[in-house]
Formats: structure tokens, C-alpha cells, sequence
């Protein structure tokens, strides 16, 4: 998701905001009543921010369909890729992707050979 907690999404800043609200209504002054303007500007931020954070979450989605159709697209063909040769050292490796898939992260990974670049490690590709 977001690196927002959970524990501090929109919708639970709203409960905690509509629960607050609740009390002030209860032990608020009468001759001197909450700001109607200001209540519903404060309720329309909450879900302005409900708003993006669904569209973060789908845009998400999309970018990790769209990383997962790359790396499957790179099977059979020629890449690149900085790879630790000994201890210490790197070096530009090239080679057939044999594979993609997950790590227990869920990075994309490639098989190359004996080497398994991540995806975003990848220098450049051929046919």
C-alpha cells in the first residue's frame, strides 16, 4: 500500500474525528455553538484524502501489473545487468532470461543463468 500505517488511513482518522466531534457537540458551550462551515471543511478533507489514498492503492496495482508484463516480456531475450563476480567486485553480466518470479518480498526476479537480478537492475536489453 502506502507508507502510511494502517493504523492511520482515512477512514480511521475519520472515526477518531467523528468520535471527538460527538464529545464537543455534548459538552459544547450553547451560547457559543461549533462552526457548521468548519465541520463540513474538516469532513471534506477526510474524504478527499479517502479519495487518494484509493487512487494511490489502484495506481499501485497498476505499476505492479504493468513491472510483472516487463519482466514476463524479457523471458528469451539478451540483458544486462551489474552482478558481485567475486567478493567485492561487480561486473556488467549478460545473459538469456530463463525465468521471472517473486521473491518472498515480492520483488520481481530474473533467472539468468546462475545469476537472479532483480528486475530494476536490469542495464539493457536485446532481442
Amino acid at each position: 500500500m502506502s507508507s502510511i500505517s494502517a493504523a492511520n488511513t482515512a477512514s480511521n482518522l475519520q472515526m477518531d474525528y467523528m468520535k471527538l466531534l460527538v464529545t464537543q457537540l455534548q459538552n459544547q458551550n450553547p451560547l457559543e455553538p461549533l462552526d457548521n462551515n468548519q465541520m463540513a471543511s474538516q469532513l471534506a478533507q477526510f474524504s478527499q484524502l479517502q479519495q487518494l489514498e484509493s487512487m494511490n492503492s489502484s495506481f499501485a496495482k497498476v505499476l505492479e501489473t504493468t513491472e510483472r508484463n516487463y519482466a514476463n516480456s524479457l523471458i528469451g531475450k539478451e540483458v544486462s545487468f551489474l552482478a558481485e563476480t567475486e567478493p567485492g567486485t561487480a561486473e556488467t553480466v549478460s545473459g538469456i532470461v530463463e525465468q521471472v518470479y517473486n521473491n518472498v518480498d515480492g520483488q520481481i526476479l530474473l533467472l539468468v543463468g546462475g545469476y537472479a537480478p532483480a528486475l530494476e537492475d536490469v542495464i539493457s536489453v536485446k532481442s
